[in-house]
């Protein structure tokens, strides 16, 4: 019943009681309107697994899914966020990569956000419960709707190939820096192909070892070099990938702050960290993202939106 992370704002609920929180959550659609106060109160304070567990009790008390209901009662933002609230995490993912596909045009970001940041594990998960929901795999459904060096990359992300171990090999780091130089910085066009494998497939540690080698090399950060280089759904992939490796809070602190700044508002993006992050690790996005911007998450998210949607991401944001 625990939380998937242990730096998460959303945290077990002491002296849980499925049923109950079913009949609450029942008492909340009955009748005229709709108590979203009630709804947030529940779902916003449960864990992912705890939630599981308020389906099924709803299931068997009332007889219908308790997602339907729910689906049927709201609308808009704040039911994205309920309903995402709602699913395992793996099926969120597919869920969400699914509907970044769907109907003419594509959504890159989601595709770039989520690939880049999961685990070799979370990545397995995803391409199991794609095909289960979806009647196809999701290197199919990717390579269908990409094109070009960008879909090079996410099929490779996608084969959940790299080495998640922490040795790191010194001789390679020094001759990967060069390679990715010489790929790049050091002559006319760019060899992608070798940013990919290296990207792609070495482990966290020797990563970084890698980026303190091309500094001295080339005298540029790598995320400097692969702005200069490449362009498009390429560099934003690439880019992700360099700051997750760096430092994942950061990285969905920036797409937060991205989401909300200037006019309107992407709440794709918005709901789909807040909900994915909030109890693996928000509180460590919070911390960045204060850092990074002198302003709080939630004075962000205060200023941003507004009525009920308001009001679960800030639940699920956790209090200043």
């Amino acid at each position: 019943m625990a939380a998937i992370g242990n730096r998460g704002t959303v945290t077990e609920a002491a002296g849980f009681d499925a049923a109950a929180d079913a009949q609450k959550l029942r008492g909340a659609m009955k009748g005229t309107g709709t108590d979203e106060a009630a709804i947030i109160d529940v779902l916003a304070h449960r864990t992912i697994a705890q939630r599981q567990r308020i389906k099924e009790a709803y299931k068997q008390t009332v007889g219908k899914e308790l997602a339907d209901d729910l689906s049927s009662e709201l609308s808009g933002n704040f039911k994205s966020v309920v309903l995402g609230l709602l699913m395992l995490a793996p099926v969120y993912d597919a869920y969400e990569l699914r509907n970044a596909m769907k109907g003419a045009g594509t959504e890159e970001a989601c595709l770039t956000d989520i690939l880049a940041s999961r685990s070799n594990n979370e990545i397995k998960t995803i391409n199991e419960v794609y095909k289960r929901e979806y009647g196809k795999t999701l290197e199919d459904a990717v390579s269908g709707d990409t094109s070009g060096m960008f879909k090079r990359v996410l099929v490779s992300l996608l084969t959940a190939g790299r080495d998640e171990g922490d040795k790191v090999d010194d001789a390679l780091a020094v001759q990967d820096a060069k390679d990715i130089y010489e790929a790049g910085e050091a002559r006319w066009g760019t060899d992608e192909v070798k940013f990919l494998t290296v990207l792609c497939v070495r482990n966290r540690n020797h990563l970084l070892r890698v980026f303190q080698e091309y500094q001295k090399i080339s005298g540029k950060d790598i995320e400097a070099s692969i702005k200069s280089e490449m362009s498009g759904s390429l560099e934003d992939v690439f880019l992700a990938i360099v700051k997750c490796i760096k430092n994942k809070p950061a990285f969905f602190a920036e797409r937060l702050y991205k989401s909300m700044k200037g006019l309107g508002t992407t709440d794709s993006v918005l709901i789909r960290i807040m909900v994915a992050r909030a109890e693996i690790d928000m509180l460590d996005i919070k911390s960045q993202f204060q850092k990074m911007y002198g302003k709080t998450l939630h004075s962000f998210i205060k200023g941003d939106t507004s009525g009920d949607y308001r009001k679960i991401l800030l639940e699920l944001c956790g209090g200043e």
